[in-house]
């Protein structure tokens, strides 16, 4: 039993060993211990405030993210508008011109049409003119193929002249 029940000599010299290891750990080791500790306290600590700090920049970031993208898309909306208000003035623009164009067109060739019907009816008017007086010529040579028919002519005509 004297392996259960230890010796006083045991237990004294098991006792100062053990003070004199805690004397040593407390004088040299502890206080690297707790160095480390509150070093690695503060380097948590201090990842903790980056952490939240890049959180409040990366919120800040997002904010102007959107208000970049809000700016964005406003911008785009106001040039598909003028986009927009540009083609329909070009629009309307080639639309009135080619209005304007086909009504000088259509005048000119009102114009050209009214000069064709003219110059046909003044050529009617000359082929008629000159039928006439074919005709008329050889009327008259019949009529008159005789010289008693030429003075009887020449009377009549000269009794209106006298009238007149």
């Amino acid at each position: 039993m004297e392996l259960v029940k230890p010796a006083i000599g045991l237990v004294f010299w098991m006792l100062l060993g053990f003070s004199i290891i805690f004397f040593i750990l407390w004088k040299f080791a502890f206080p690297a211990i707790l160095n480390g500790l509150k070093e690695r306290e503060q380097g948590i600590q201090e990842a903790l405030d980056s952490a939240k700090k890049a959180r409040e920049e990366m919120a800040g970031l997002k904010a102007e993210n959107e208000k970049i993208l809000m700016d964005a898309r406003n911008e785009r909306d106001r040039i598909l508008k003028e986009a927009r208000e540009t083609k329909d003035q070009i629009v309307n623009e080639a639309r009135t011109k080619a209005q304007t164009e086909g009504d000088r067109m259509i005048t000119i060739a009102r114009e050209a049409i009214q000069n064709e019907k003219m110059a046909a009816i003044t050529e009617l008017k000359n082929q008629v003119a000159t039928l006439s007086i074919e005709i008329a010529e050889k009327v008259i040579r019949q009529q008159l193929s005789s010289d008693e028919k030429q003075k009887a002519l020449v009377q009549d005509l000269l009794k209106d002249v006298k009238m007149n």
